[in-house]
C-alpha cells in the first residue's frame, strides 16, 4: 500500500500542512465509504487504488459475459451513478478480450489504475490476451497512446501511412 505524503515521515512539513493533508485524507475516506455503498448496489467492486496525484479511487466492474467495463470513481465527489473513467472491452473468445474504448479525462492517472485492474481481472478469468485497435480518430493523441500502452507493457504496432495500429498484451 502506498503511504500518502501526510504519513511519510521522510518529508519535513509544517503543522498546518500536515493538518490539511490529514483532513483531506479523512474526507476522502468518508466519501469512499459512502461511494462504495452506492456502487456496490449495482456493480462489482474490484478494489481501491491511488492515482499518480495520490487521489483515492474506487474501481469496479460490469461484466455480462460479452462486454466488460472496468470503471473508476474518485473519492472526492459523491457517486451519482456515473463513472469518472472507464475501459470498455469485448470478449473475443475464451482467451482474449479486445479494448473497444477508453473514456474519461486524461492525465489524472485513472487510465493506469483501470488498466492495471483490467489486466488483473483478465488474468483471474484465465484470459491470455488483451488486444485493441488504434484508429484514425486516435491520431491527434497518438504519442500519448503509444506511451500509455508501452508503459503497461503492450506491444504496439503502428501503420503510419494508413493511420491505424494495433495493441497486444500477454501476461
Amino acid at each position: 500500500m502506498f503511504a500518502p505524503a501526510a504519513l511519510d515521515p521522510k518529508q519535513d512539513k509544517n503543522k498546518e500542512t500536515l493538518i490539511e493533508e490529514y483532513e483531506t485524507l479523512e474526507f476522502q475516506i468518508f466519501r469512499m465509504q459512502e461511494n462504495i455503498k452506492e456502487i456496490a448496489k449495482k456493480w462489482d467492486i474490484l478494489g481501491i487504488d491511488q492515482t499518480k496525484e495520490e487521489k483515492w479511487v474506487i474501481v469496479y466492474a460490469a461484466d455480462d459475459g460479452n462486454i466488460c467495463k472496468i470503471m473508476a470513481h474518485d473519492c472526492e465527489t459523491p457517486f451519482l451513478g456515473k463513472w469518472d473513467f472507464s475501459i470498455h472491452a469485448q470478449y473475443k473468445n475464451d482467451h482474449q478480450v479486445h479494448i473497444d474504448d477508453i473514456r474519461g479525462e486524461e492525465n489524472r492517472g485513472f487510465g493506469s489504475v483501470c488498466m492495471n485492474f483490467l489486466k488483473e481481472y483478465t488474468k483471474d478469468k484465465n484470459i491470455h490476451t488483451i488486444s485493441g485497435d488504434i484508429s484514425e480518430r486516435d491520431w491527434e493523441h497518438l504519442d500519448r497512446l503509444i506511451h500509455f500502452y508501452k508503459k503497461h507493457r503492450f506491444y504496439v504496432d503502428i501503420e503510419y501511412a494508413e493511420q491505424k495500429g494495433a495493441i497486444h498484451w500477454h501476461p
